[in-house]
């Protein structure tokens, strides 16, 4: 029998969290937009229609309680943890050992990379342990000749499968604990689940790393041809040349703007001023970098002569083709707190401040399309990947800045005096809020105060490693969880899904709802699915008059199952660009791992938590 209909808040309630779950999936809107959009909605619809139940009023500005949240705190000042373990390269010697490991023992370092991966994932935020082991990995599969395809994946997903171990593991954890807990239910110690969770995620290390990479097939990374695709040449004037006589703002339009000139040289050692009302003369060299066919376009447009920088007395010819000595080829990929993110090339001043031009821009998203033309205006996203060309200096200097991830086939990472340091004080954290001393959300503040106070990390590292959209998801699904938990509409949800379920027993009854807690977060945020789960879990379990911490792991642990699209969790999109990876490739490997964690959880929470 259906439960009866709940009133007209709740009724609004629920129709706007589908709403906001159709937002969470659409590409062409900021999540920030959404979120922001879902606040605006409980606020002013809360004020246009207060809201009174038994006494009990639902205040609007009870919706921003979440910004001073628990558990939003602790998840802040773990990623500022987090940030500070990558900038010092804290775990360096251990993804070094690994690098040295896969030239001699290629099959055992693939297993002690996902253990390391998972391991080191329920301590730690499992973002700055992909940015580290990604260049590793790449490295390691082209000396080994193994594909990178087969390799990063399965990495990927030993850090999800490896996050639900503890209560720090990922912030989903946090928040479906920190919830649990303002409802009345016993606090989960750090280590109060991580049994079951070893149990299952030890089977998915093993099918991550015999079975996973058979399924995957091998896909061509973005950096298919390894010579330059940039070449620096001279453009000799002659006496009749186009050029001659001409201003440089004239022979820039003759090209359509398309040829950029780097530097104006005349006689033996002057430079002129690049301005546009610059008149060039007979004799002038003019700089210039651009693709082999576009050098030679200008050449026949201005009439000029084209040479090799390094070979002024032969002009270019197929006897004496274009060199571009010292240069080199890499692969950026945007990263949360790169500074690219949200921001073009010509915004972030990439080329002046790292010597390093732009070639083509990786879409991660868009099924592995080039995107070329004028690459200095697109606007970039996490996920994209800039082919990058300079000299093996810009590129040392812009990977030694710790900012982005350079994917150049090297293995050097960031690694300072402080690093030590950076480490005992995250292992301090977890021993704190693992012996009881302290709550998580004490321990890890305090922590973020001895890495800037031990200048570990500077504010500005602090600042970038904040995440807009991490926060506002968090405030928005908090305030979500509010509306729905204070209305009435989880009770209801709760008892539809009892009614639903029928006479079905318990033990199915909580494997359904984390089978769909599953199916929710590779579609929709995970911290949402989190949220707005754990209240029905408490629900469903008071409908069946059983202990709710089953049903509330089952969502925890169903909301971690971020397995089988690349948008499920910001590290796949990461992984998706690196790798060269199509989605049906998430859907062959993540599909079944994500029912074999569902079955094996099953199975496990039962016998961990009796029904």
């Amino acid at each position: 029998m259906p439960p009866p209909v709940p009133d007209a808040h709740a009724i609004a309630v629920l129709a706007l969290i589908a709403c906001a779950l159709f937002l969470f999936t659409r590409e062409g809107i900021a999540l920030e937009s959404s979120c922001l959009l879902v606040l605006i909605a409980l606020v002013v619809g809360f004020t246009a229609f207060p809201y009174n139940r038994g006494g009990e009023t639902l205040e609007p500005t009870e919706f921003f309680s979440g910004f001073g949240h628990e558990a939003l705190v602790t998840i802040c000042a773990l990623m500022i943890l987090g940030k500070g373990m990558e900038t010092t390269g804290a775990l360096q010697p251990l993804a070094a050992m690994l690098s040295r490991i896969w030239s001699a023992h290629p099959v055992l370092s693939m297993l002690l990379t996902l253990l390391f991966a998972a391991v080191a994932s329920a301590f730690f935020n499992n973002t700055p342990i992909v940015v580290m082991l990604l260049p590793v990995l790449i490295s390691a599969s082209l000396r080994s000749k193994r594909a990178a395809s087969g390799i990063l994946l399965p990495m990927g997903l030993a850090t999800l499968v490896g996050g639900m171990g503890t209560t720090i593991g990922t912030s989903t954890n946090l928040l479906v604990v920190t919830i649990a807990a303002d409802m009345g239910m016993r606090r989960f110690g750090m280590f109060d689940f991580v049994v079951p969770a070893a149990i299952a995620a030890g089977i998915a290390v093993i099918y991550l790393w015999l079975v996973a990479p058979r399924l995957l097939p091998l896909r061509t990374p973005l950096l298919g041809d390894t010579s330059p695709r940039v070449f620096e040449a001279m453009l000799h004037v002659g006496a009749d040349s186009f050029s001659n006589g001409r201003p440089l703002s004239e022979i820039l339009d003759r090209t359509e703007g398309k040829m950029k000139v780097l530097s104006i040289h005349r006689g033996a050692n002057l430079t002129v001023a690049r301005l546009p009302t610059a008149v060039i003369r007979e004799g002038d060299r003019l700089l210039v970098r651009d693709s082999p066919e576009n050098l030679k376009e200008y050449e026949r447009l201005l009439e000029v002569t084209l040479y090799n920088t390094s070979d002024v007395e032969t002009p270019v010819n197929e006897e004496h083709p274009l060199s571009a000595e010292g240069q080199q080829l890499a692969e950026i990929v945007v990263t949360e707190h790169s500074p690219l993110c949200f921001s073009t090339v010509r915004q972030a001043r990439f080329a002046e401040r790292y010597g390093l031009m732009i070639l083509a821009i990786h879409r991660a998203r868009d099924q592995a399309t080039l995107t070329k033309g004028d690459l200095s205006e697109i606007m970039l996203r996490v996920g994209d990947v800039l082919l990058a060309q300079g000299s093996a200096e810009s590129l040392a200097e812009l990977r030694a800045s710790g900012n982005t991830l350079v994917l150049d086939a090297t293995v050097d990472l960031p690694h300072t005096a402080k690093a030590p340091l950076a480490l005992a004080i995250m292992f301090l954290v977890v021993v704190t809020a693992a012996a009881g001393i302290a709550p998580i959300a004490v321990s890890a503040l305090a922590g973020m105060g001895l890495m800037l106070i031990t200048r570990c990390l500077s504010w500005e590292d602090a600042a970038e490693a904040l995440s807009t959209q991490v926060i506002l998801i968090v405030a928005a699904s908090l305030a979500m969880g509010l509306a729905l938990m204070r209305t009435g509409g989880a009770d209801y949800l709760a008892q539809l899904y009892v009614a639903l379920a029928g006479g079905f027993p318990p033990v199915l009854v909580m494997s359904g709802l984390m089978l769909l807690m599953a199916v929710l977060t590779n579609i929709v945020s995970n911290n949402a699915a989190a949220v707005i789960g754990t209240p029905i879990a408490i629900g469903i379990a008071q409908q069946l008059g059983l202990s709710p911490e089953p049903f509330v792991l089952a969502v925890l642990f169903g909301a971690n199952m971020s397995y089988a699209t690349p948008m499920a969790y910001k590290t796949n999109l990461l992984i998706f660009s690196a790798g060269g990876y199509k989605f049906a490739d998430f859907l062959r490997a993540g599909v079944p791992l994500t029912l074999l964690m569902w079955l094996a959880l099953s199975l496990l929470l039962p016998i961990f938590y009796p029904l």
